[in-house]
């Protein structure tokens, strides 16, 4: 994956992805902060788990080197991303939150977690033709 100058990417810190993942769980970080005392424990960790999940699991397939590896971890972001999805729509429907806030930064790193995850299949799956 190329970093914003189009150079491949040197540190999970260079990919587009993980630099729109990381504002997205000081936002989720920041929402929670306002949650009653009573989610301290319970919805406020988790949505927290969730969001910190995204940005950890990209950083951590980034190192990864097989295909199968570094799909997976972006997998397992994409399943913390519909997570936080989850909690928000909680968090709204419990009125502890105004959820437009972050919905068009979790659609953001779900288009790019998903056109990462298919350039990292398609790369693997380009066969050299004969004679190259």
């Amino acid at each position: 994956m190329e970093n914003l100058r189009g150079a491949p990417a040197r540190s999970f810190q260079d990919l587009i992805i993980w630099r729109k993942a990381h504002p997205l769980a000081l936002d989720v970080y920041k929402l929670t902060a306002r949650f009653p005392k009573q989610e301290l424990y319970g919805q406020r960790a988790q949505f927290r788990r969730a969001a910190v999940s995204i940005p950890a699991t990209i950083a951590e397939g980034f190192r990864k080197r097989g295909r199968v590896d570094k799909s997976r971890y972006m997998n397992i972001g994409q399943g913390s991303l519909e997570e936080c999805r989850d909690y928000l729509r909680l968090a709204q429907d419990l009125g502890y939150c105004d959820s437009r806030g972050l919905l068009h930064p979790l659609d953001e790193v779900g288009r790019l977690l998903d056109a990462y995850l298919r350039s990292i299949l398609a790369r693997s799956s380009q066969v050299p033709s004969p004679g190259s």
